[in-house]
């Protein structure tokens, strides 16, 4: 679902790039990627996405932003711990 958020951002504002997911290349269909690396994924991609909802609503959306950022570090850890 937030890959789908993902396409609208884009559609709506053909400028609004998700880079960091981008580089991952990791996408929601890909069964050989393993449990961990689609977690930081999502966590990534749900960071970029709570910075594209700054211009609607910045006090809520930071929050959210930095919070998946500390989720992303957290699995990125545990990806290289693994």
């Amino acid at each position: 679902m937030l890959y789908d958020v993902k396409d609208y951002f884009e559609e709506v504002n053909p400028d609004r790039k998700f880079t960091q997911y981008g580089a991952l290349k990791i996408t929601p269909t890909q069964m050989h990627k393993s449990k961990m690396e689609h977690k930081y994924a999502i966590f990534v991609l749900g960071t970029e996405i709570a910075n594209a909802m700054k211009d609607v609503d910045y006090t809520s959306s930071s929050r959210i932003s930095a919070r998946m950022k500390d989720l992303a570090d957290k699995a990125l850890k545990e990806i290289e711990y693994t």
